[in-house]
């Protein structure tokens, strides 16, 4: 069957505030312009929060590198920008699911790496993809791969996939994000098998012209590109981890776009400077606070109950977010199947009930301990929560923490309570993927284990009907919530600002598909 699915059917872990103007001016990249931007047309501009590490997909670690790899390297298929998740195609001319472990690909014929190291092949698909789940790779994108067992070539340029197992993400995850970018087989190998911080050969829209670490990267125009010619000459990408700092050279007029602080949001609501616009987007990061189902303080369901009742999510997102993000009602994000319907779970306390199944637990004099991450929007939650468990006569103790300290608290089995935020990729299996029993004290440190759960997590990845993985996932929430170890917070938000002289183009989640950026 071929597959024609452009869109889903249904709708791991940086807040810096308070510098001043002066304090976050002296924080730009070397080299960046103190001026106002000279407004070059060809020329785009924007932030990225973290700098280049790579360019090699097989050891890319996530967004920063995607965003230029994504552009001066081709996959079978790209993200489509917009307000819901879909793909559509980019080296292939036809790509097919012929059976539910065949995938069927041809390639464009006008595709060419650079540096001489010719056309684009099924020999390229097939070294790039085997690559990533080979042990000697040592790739961390291996699990994006799923079940991969390897591409059959059937021709110079014609091949299919083959999966060990059914595996629905590899739509929404292993072709269109890290792990489907295609390199140059022959390029590669003669580079020792191994490509650094400088490119060995490019294939798409942009070239990578030049990198300076923590300063800037320059991607061109490849002037051999022959598919739609892409609308800037000169693409600019700022390394600027501070949000603060990034807004003060936004408003300056020296970026053409740049995500913006949670805290900000109000003020650029009111007005964004020169004409740009707001954009805001739900993000793939969630939020929650978890209860260790294995410590002998929490082994009461009814005591895990009351707590659940007695967070109220408004107050949290009011006080720690500015009133600038949604309450989620599980896991999986907006815009993604399996996201459960807003009037599923209730975000505002419920003090009476909390304090009904307080009295049901029989347990008196309760005290826990709430181990933080020390970024001010954590401490700010965690003293919400401390102040409304406080009404129903449960002390917290806030357990501040950073980060090193932080990430080990997962295997510490006397971890009471925990306030955790992960990220996940665009497909539901992500996000429930680190919720299964054989994660219990790895990342999952609710110690949360239901047979039921990891069978549907299973299931639901091997599934190809949308509407079945819609309900399965939807279930394995539920799970999480009758468990009572769990409160879901936010998904948080992807604030974006941009000038009034580009067409931005966002995936679902405000990250950037810098290929597709247009001119206003």
């Amino acid at each position: 069957m071929k597959i024609e699915w452009k869109k889903a059917a249904v709708g791991r872990r940086n807040f810096l505030k308070g510098a001043t103007a002066l304090g976050a001016a002296s924080l730009l990249p070397m080299g960046f312009a103190s001026r106002a931007m000279a407004q070059v047309d060809g020329v785009l501009r924007v932030r990225s929060y973290g700098d280049l590490s790579t360019m090699d997909p097989a050891h890319s670690v996530g967004v920063v590198d995607e965003s230029i790899h994504a552009s001066v390297y081709n996959k079978l298929i790209q993200y489509t920008p917009g307000t819901e998740w879909g793909w559509q195609m980019d080296a292939a001319a036809m790509i097919e699911q012929a059976d539910p472990t065949h995938i069927k690909f041809a390639l464009r014929d006008d595709i060419g790496f650079t540096n001489g190291h010719g056309a684009m092949t099924a020999e390229d698909v097939k070294f790039s993809f085997e690559r990533i789940i080979a042990d000697a790779t040592e790739s961390p994108n291996k699990p994006d791969m799923g079940p991969l067992s390897h591409v059959e070539v059937t021709g110079e340029r014609e091949g299919t996939i083959v999966l060990n197992d059914p595996f629905a993400p590899i739509w929404t995850i292993a072709l269109p994000y890290i792990t489907g970018n295609i390199v140059s087989k022959a390029a590669t190998e003669a580079a020792g098998g191994r490509i650094g911080t400088d490119p060995v050969a490019e294939s798409g829209p942009y070239l990578r012209d030049s990198w300076s670490a923590k300063e800037k990267t320059v991607l061109k125009r490849n002037p051999d590109w022959k598919g739609d010619a892409p609308a800037w000459d000169t693409i600019e990408i700022l390394p600027i981890d501070d949000e603060n700092t990034a807004e003060i050279a936004f408003d300056a007029g020296e970026l053409d776009l740049t995500r913006v602080s949670l805290g900000s949001v109000e003020r650029y609501r009111a007005g964004v400077p020169n004409g740009g616009s707001l954009i805001e987007n739900p993000s793939l990061y969630y939020v929650w606070l978890g209860m260790n189902l294995d410590h002998p303080k929490l082994q009461n369901i009814k005591l895990r109950q009351a707590i659940q009742h007695a967070i109220d999510v408004p107050s949290i997102l009011q006080a720690a977010y500015f009133g600038a993000v949604a309450p989620s009602t599980g896991i999986i994000a907006p815009g993604l199947i399996g996201h459960r319907p807003t009037e599923m779970v209730a975000p505002e306390a419920d003090f009476a009930k909390a304090a009904e199944l307080l009295a049901e637990s029989g347990e008196t004099n309760v005290t826990l301990a709430l181990d933080v991450l020390n970024k001010t929007e954590f401490t700010t939650t965690a003293q919400i929560i401390q102040a409304t468990l406080s009404q129903i006569g449960i002390t917290v103790e806030i357990n501040l923490l950073e980060s090193g300290a932080f990430w080990a608290s997962g295997d510490n089995p006397d971890l009471q309570l925990v306030l955790n935020r992960f990220s996940m990729a665009p497909d539901p299996s992500y996000a429930t993927a680190w919720f299964t029993t054989d994660q219990a004290g790895i990342w999952n440190w609710e110690r949360f284990r239901n047979p039921e759960f990891d069978a549907l997590h299973a299931a639901a990845s091997a599934e190809a009907d949308v509407a079945k993985r819609d309900e399965m996932y939807r279930r394995a929430q539920d799970m999480m919530e009758e468990s009572g170890a769990y409160r879901i917070i936010t998904h948080e938000a992807t604030p974006v600002v941009h000038t009034s002289r580009i067409t931005p183009a966002l995936r679902p989640d405000g990250l950037p598909l810098l290929r597709y950026f247009g001119k206003a």
